[in-house]
This record gives C-alpha cells, structure tokens and sequence, in this order.
C-alpha cells in the first residue's frame, strides 16, 4: 500500500500541535489545562496565551488526530477483522500503561478504545454518506451531554478547577516524588478519565473518527478534490469556526472563567467549531500542498507523522523528565511554557529524520506491527506496512 503522504504531514501537525496544550498539562497542575485562572487570579499575559490558544489550538489538534484515526481505521479494513482488533488491543495496552505509570495526561487508551467499536461501524457503513452523517449526529450527542452536565452542575466551586493550596501542595508532591503514590493517583485519574469517556467524551471521539473514514472513503482525504476546492472549503470552515469559538472566548474571559459556565456551557461552541477548524486545517494543507511538499520542513514533519505514535512518547519522556525528574513543575508560567515547545519540536523533528534515513519505521511502530503480527497469527510478508 503506497503511503499518503499528505496524510503523514497532517498526522505529524497534529503530533506537534498537541504539545501547545500539553505543556500546559505538563508544566503546570491539572486545573490548568481550561482554566487560566486555576490559582485564583490571573495576569494579562497568561490570559491572552490562553485565548490565542483557545482560539486557534485548543481541542484542533486532538481533533485533527482523532480524524485521522478513523482514516486510518478506513485504510485498515483490507487487514481484517483479526488483524485490526489485535492492533487497537495492543495499542490500548500501551495507552494503559503509559496513562498508569509514566503521564496522566494519556489519548492512546480513549483512541484505542473508542476505535474497537468504530471500526465495525465503518466497515459497515452502507455509503459515505450515512457515515459522515452518524459520526456528526455521534459528534453533537457528545456536545449535547456537555450542555446537560453544565445546566445540571450546581455554583459551588470545584477543587478541580481551582484547588486550593493544599491540592496544589500535594499534587505537587506526588508528581516529583513518583513511585507508588504517584501510580495511585494516576489511577484514580484513569478511572475518571474512562467515565468521561463513556458518559461524553467519547461520543465526539467516535463522530470524529466516523467523519474520518468517511471522507477517507470519499477520497477527499486522498487529495482527490481539485485545489480550488480544497482552498475554498479551508477558508470557509476556518472563519466559520472562529465566529462560532470567539465569543465563548470572551465570555469566558467577561465571566473570569466561572466553573459552571467555562468548565462545560461555554466549552460547547468550541467543541463545536473544533471539527469545523480541523477540516479547514486539512483543507488548505491539500490545497496548497504543491506550493509546499518540496520545504525541507514540511518533509521533517511528514517524518514525525510516519512516526507518531514514537514521537507522542518521546514527548511524554522529554516533558516528564524536565518537569517531574529536574523539578521544572509550577516554575513557569502560561506563556513562558511555550518555550520549552520549540526544543521539543526539534527533538521530535530531527529523531524522526534520523531515524527514517535507516529504518522504514518508527521504533514503537516497529514494535507495534510486529506484535500484532504475532497476536493475529498474519504473517508480515502479507502486509505491505
């Protein structure tokens, strides 16, 4: 099977692009992941670093790469179902143990999971489009539990969202210090993080990944629209879904982000322009990949993208070794996180192409295929990846 390599390339965006979020989840206590203003107050730059984000990154990037998932999902499906179902275990495995023992901040698991019961649905799907159409319905059923959550939620403050000096002090404690305490709590948050999951996460995560195969199946994720098209859509969908994330922004910010409304009724118009931006992303990455498939850039990021699931992990070990094991955490504020981004880039960017010029994978997909192999009882010499 001959690699789309405009797919390797988006694959590899949203790799890096998570890591504009996660840096916050890393460097900082959890609260601060959606709320600026988790120690109570909040200064002008960290409020800005967060809208900009909101506006351009939150929620896309993870969007994006749940997309891809379910084109990815869409390619598989020549493997059968032995081999695929081997694969999402093995993965899911993985996802467990890195969220368990290395990073709670671990997608592998939900993707892996969510993607056991989407794969079926795509291979079952009568056309393209009763599958695009489920996963949008699929999609806003999540967005819709959202809503239920934040009008059901009482005004009491949640220590979650802004903990007080004691969470912080001990969340403090268990990250730097590791070992059983720390496994402990990565647990717990584990457990929430599979009720979120089941209860509405997941909806938007299996109407992504149907949307995904969808237009994989469409060949729109193959590049088979004209350029124009492809502009034109991009353009659209990006507006679009700024208008719509835009003023949740600011009345988050007019609110000094009140639990109730920016914990979930306010985070419904950016999970609903999300999909919106991501597609417009992918868009205008087909639209003008013949002005930018020759940068040298573009083909570094297309190695992380062949790479990802590696890279995803390596982010994991740069991040939790400088902020956990070289005591980095709650050092930095918002924005000054953001400069621990470019170097990680770089590590992800050169080990990729490094690592590409000898071998034809990543090292943790290597892994992966040939335990799947095993797991399936396929002989690799009948797989072409």
């Amino acid at each position: 099977m001959e690699r789309n390599v405009t797919l390797d390339f988006l694959r590899g965006a949203a790799i890096l692009g998570i890591l504009l979020l996660n840096i916050s989840a890393f460097g900082l206590p959890k609260a601060a992941y959606l709320n600026p203003a988790w120690y109570g107050d909040i200064t002008r730059s960290d409020a800005w670093t967060w809208a900009i984000l909101d506006l351009l990154a939150q929620v896309k990037f993870l969007t994006l790469f749940a997309l891809l998932f379910g084109a990815g999902l869409q390619l598989l499906l020549p493997r059968g179902k032995i081999w695929i179902q081997s694969r999402l275990t093995l993965l899911a495995l993985l996802g467990f143990i890195h969220g368990l023992f290395f990073w709670d901040g671990d997608i592998l698991l939900a993707y892996a999971l969510v993607g056991l019961v989407c794969w079926r649905m795509i291979r079952d799907a009568q056309g393209v489009k009763s599958l695009f159409n489920t996963g949008v319905m699929l999609y806003l059923t999540g967005v819709c539990v959202l809503v239920l959550l934040g009008i059901i939620t009482g005004d009491a403050v949640n220590r979650s969202w802004v903990p007080d000096a004691a969470h912080l002090q001990y969340e403090q404690f268990w990250k730097l210090k590791g070992g059983t305490e720390a496994v402990s709590n990565r647990a717990s948050m584990l457990s929430d993080s599979l009720l979120a999951l089941g209860a509405q996460y997941g909806w938007q995560l299996a109407g992504m990944m149907l949307m995904g195969g969808a237009l994989m199946r469409s060949g729109w994720l193959k590049g088979q629209f004209s350029l124009r098209h492809y502009r034109r859509v991009g353009a659209l969908l990006i507006i679009l879904g700024l208008l719509i994330n835009l003023p949740a922004v600011v009345a988050q910010w007019w609110l000094n982000w009140d639990y109730r409304w920016s914990a979930f009724l306010l985070q419904a118009p950016r999970e609903l322009g999300a999909p919106l931006q991501t597609i417009g992303y992918a868009a205008l990455v087909y639209g003008f990949w013949p002005q930018i498939c020759h940068s040298r850039l573009v083909a570094a990021i297309t190695c992380v993208g062949r790479m990802a699931l590696s890279n995803y992990l390596l982010q994991t070990l740069i991040c939790t070794t400088l902020f956990y094991h070289l005591d980095l955490f709650m050092k930095f504020n918002r924005l000054q996180l953001l400069g621990f981004i470019l170097p990680v880039w770089i590590i992800n960017l050169t080990f990729s192409v490094l690592w590409l010029r000898r071998f034809r994978q990543g090292p943790v997909e290597w892994l992966w295929r040939q335990l799947t192999a095993r797991a399936s009882g396929v002989s690799l010499r009948h797989t072409s990846r």
